[in-house]
């Protein structure tokens, strides 16, 4: 790397350097803003619930929210693959973090985060899938069944034929843990994990008693940060891959609960007398 590298990539290389110190922070910070937020929103519902306030303007507001993000998030994957040809700026610097870290993660991390990465993979949420989507049709949650096939199944198609768009190969790595063929951009495994987690989440909120909410809400982002920074680890994406992974998978997530959630408020309107 020249002398004279620029700011960005030498910060990613210092990264690198300190990846798991990093990796740490990340999730304990990840973990407990997500307990911390569910606990607040917890609170904000009982106070709602008590004042009485129409359904409508929230319902509104919360559609509104969803499509400003799922429009920034497209965005952002947008911008992310303009800077990613050969010899620009954030190309540079997820070559430096990726070196760094294959210098610098010892070799037992290295184990641990190859079998971590397994919680992402399709050969085990497919059958997740199915074994979810039995469970809430034969109790009669036909909607939220529907919703969930529908949420897991969108995210296999998007994500592949946003791979063969950009068409970005893989960083290069010797360890041998983690194989994979396809193309690098975005990490299917960060937007499935999103998207898996985030919707079993959803169901936990909307179905386990509230005592359940901030453990759930703190597991599943325990599983996303460990699963996509996995990719990092493993040197099977560049971290922009696992940035517009994220992204994609949070869009459509966003898109899929606004859904089940619009449902839910008109079909309480056709019973309301």
């Amino acid at each position: 790397m020249p002398l004279e590298a620029p700011a960005l990539v030498l910060f990613a290389r210092q990264l690198g350097e300190h990846s798991l110190a990093w990796f740490a922070c990340v999730f304990a910070v990840s973990v407990l803003g997500a307990g911390m937020a569910c606990r607040a929103l917890q609170r904000r519902r009982i106070r709602r619930s008590s004042a009485e306030e129409p359904d409508e303007p929230r319902l509104a507001a919360g559609l509104a929210i969803g499509f400003l993000s799922i429009l920034g998030a497209a965005s952002l994957v947008a911008y992310l693959a303009s800077k990613l040809g050969d010899g620009r700026l954030l190309g540079l610097a997820d070559q430096a973090l990726a070196d760094a870290v294959g210098n610098h993660v010892p070799w037992a991390a290295l184990v641990a985060f190859s079998w971590l990465t397994h919680l992402g993979d399709a050969e085990l949420l497919a059958p997740v899938c199915f074994v979810v989507a039995l469970l809430l049709w034969r109790r009669a949650h036909h909607g939220l069944a529907l919703g969930w096939v529908m949420a897991l199944g969108g995210i296999v198609l998007l994500n592949p034929a946003l791979k063969r768009i950009f068409a970005r190969a893989r960083p290069l790595h010797d360890h041998g843990l983690a194989l994979e063929t396809s193309f690098s951009f975005p990490s299917g495994h960060s937007a499935g994990a999103i998207v898996s987690y985030g919707m079993l989440l959803y169901l936990a909120l909307r179905l386990l008693p509230a005592l359940w909410h901030v453990p759930a809400a703190m597991a599943a982002a325990a599983a996303i940060v460990t699963i996509a920074c996995s990719r990092v680890f493993l040197q099977v994406h560049f971290a922009s891959d696992v940035a517009a992974g994220l992204l994609t998978g949070l869009a459509w997530l966003l898109v899929c609960v606004s859904s089940l959630e619009y449902a839910r408020h008109r079909k309480r309107r056709r019973i309301r007398p």
